[in-house]
């Protein structure tokens, strides 16, 4: 049994000096987090009330049938019980998801009002999805991440620890954001200035990867299945299927949806996918320092 001051353990197959143990365990909170304080346990010496509960419970079944001695549990607590459990089940059963029942939140994380979290995802420690964020199914969110207000992330998106998803920024199915990763949403913000009124969508496509330390500018897309290299600075739209790195990004070569790269016929070194050549060279701008991989 655990309270808000101590906490009691009975283990039955202790000696009896030392079945029944009291901790003093304190809760502290700490920046808005309970931290436990345990203590060294207290054993209660039952010795000179402790009676064997099986030899207990068959002499008080004598002594009903031989002298009509009254149970210490009669019909009327078990009934009490019985009112007890089927109350605890009808809570289980019409528990609310707003009480995450399909979902994860670290303790030391905060959902704000009118968000929706989708089935199965995980929001891990330090994170606040602030009001009218909308989380896919299956989303896993780090360390010290923000996501909105009116945050937009599909399904089986991974975000991982240190980084901002503000109000403008959309993250469709399947995207990776990488540590520390910064997007924007104001292309020439100023402390003095509110711009509120002036924020910029910027599309992350469906399975696109973000390489850690990457940033993002305002008002552009990246494709589908598009790379984003790590610490790269990306100023314009990524067209699908691209691998991007620099500072600021070019197109270096082109890459599968498995995350292998394409070969100069545009086919994945890895799975043996081909892509249309058409659609590859009608992307602009042209390939800088191109990465080609002959097949194996």
């Amino acid at each position: 049994m655990v309270g808000d001051r101590k906490m009691v353990v009975f283990d039955d197959i202790q000696p009896i000096e030392s079945k029944l143990t009291i901790y003093p365990h304190n809760i502290k909170w700490q920046d808005g987090i309970p931290v436990p304080e345990k203590k060294q346990g207290v054993p209660v010496d039952l010795t000179n009330i402790w009676a064997e509960p099986l030899i207990q419970e068959c002499q008080a079944f004598i002594d009903a049938v031989d002298h009509g001695k009254a149970f210490c549990t009669d019909g009327k607590e078990g009934l009490r019980v019985l009112k007890i459990l089927d109350r605890a089940q009808k809570g289980l059963d019409n528990f609310s998801p707003t009480n995450h029942e399909n979902y994860f939140i670290h303790e030391s994380s905060s959902v704000e009002d009118n968000c929706s979290i989708g089935k199965d995802s995980k929001i891990w420690n330090f994170s606040r999805i602030l009001k009218g964020s909308t989380l896919g199914e299956k989303v896993n969110i780090g360390q010290n991440v923000v996501i909105g207000p009116n945050g937009s992330i599909g399904n089986n998106v991974k975000i991982q620890n240190n980084i901002s998803v503000y109000e403008g920024v959309v993250l469709e199915d399947n995207v990776f954001c990488g540590p520390s990763c910064v997007f924007t949403n104001v292309i020439n913000p100023r402390s003095a200035i509110p711009r509120k009124s002036e924020l910029q969508t910027t599309l992350v496509r469906e399975g696109a990867t973000i390489g850690a330390n990457a940033t993002i500018l305002c008002g552009i897309t990246i494709g589908k299945y598009a790379f984003i290299g790590a610490g790269s600075v990306v100023t314009k739209d990524v067209p699908d299927y691209a691998l991007v790195t620099g500072n600021p990004a070019e197109i270096r070569a082109w890459i599968c949806a498995c995350g292998n790269k394409l070969d100069e016929e545009f086919r994945c070194t890895a799975c043996n996918k081909t892509f249309p050549i058409s659609d590859m060279q009608s992307a602009t701008p042209p390939l800088k320092n191109p990465v080609l991989v002959k097949p194996s």
